[in-house]
């Protein structure tokens, strides 16, 4: 679904430093004000705001690369924990997921698809794709209306929850559509408004503004 996402931070020489020294991960593009990663098949910019901003997005992995990639994560940074617990298995995805926060304040999502095999070691190269991306937005229902236009329909063509979580999408990729002041799981962040574009394979361009409003860029 995620051919590209753009997001916004007052902290970009941090979180710049955190991807590339951190977590290793190669930098594709840098400008003044943004620099941009290869997550896979999708990229991944941040770009220079004057007010804070944070999301939760989730990077799709190789199931069989799970315990390796949290090995790994471990030695770089502090997994968050939910009921004691540092991961979860998520049976409707048959995927086991992990969780961590930036600099930033993003809660960020290593997920990885059990069906999914790759051989070789873990490294930043063997992430598939932006797996998932939060919208918040005080209007969820106009903003699926929107979205559906755009070609992303609710999950199983699941009723769109109001006051909850709400998967937009197919396969292995998603949006995540949320209210505001809702709490992300293995975190104490909770859901804000905060502009961003998503640039989908299909080819359809989605700008999302500092109200939470969808338009079509």
């Amino acid at each position: 679904m995620f051919k590209a996402v753009t997001l916004y931070t007052n902290q970009l020489n941090k979180l710049k430093s955190f991807h590339q020294n951190i977590l290793e991960m190669p930098l594709i593009d840098v400008g003044d004000d943004s620099f941009s990663l290869q997550i896979g098949s999708s990229t991944l910019t941040f770009k220079e705001s004057h007010l804070p901003a944070a999301y939760h997005f989730a990077f799709n992995i190789p199931g069989n690369l799970m315990a390796e990639t949290k090995k790994w994560l471990q030695a770089r940074v502090e997994l968050n924990r939910e009921d004691d617990k540092d991961e979860v298995y998520y049976k409707s995805f048959d995927a086991d997921a992990i969780y961590f926060d930036d600099p930033a304040g993003n809660v960020v999502e290593f997920i990885g698809r059990r069906t999914k095999i790759r051989a070789g070691d873990f490294t930043p190269d063997s992430l598939m794709n932006i797996s998932e991306m939060s919208i918040t937005t005080p209007d969820v229902r106009e903003a699926a209306m929107k979205l559906q236009e755009f070609g992303v329909i609710s999950r199983n063509n699941n009723p769109i929850e109001l006051d909850s979580l709400n998967f937009l999408g197919e396969g292995d990729t998603f949006i995540i559509l949320v209210p505001p002041k809702r709490r992300w799981y293995f975190s104490d962040k909770i859901s804000e408004v905060c502009p961003l574009e998503i640039e989908l394979v299909n080819g359809h361009s989605i700008l999302i503004d500092e109200k939470g409003l969808i338009s079509n860029r």
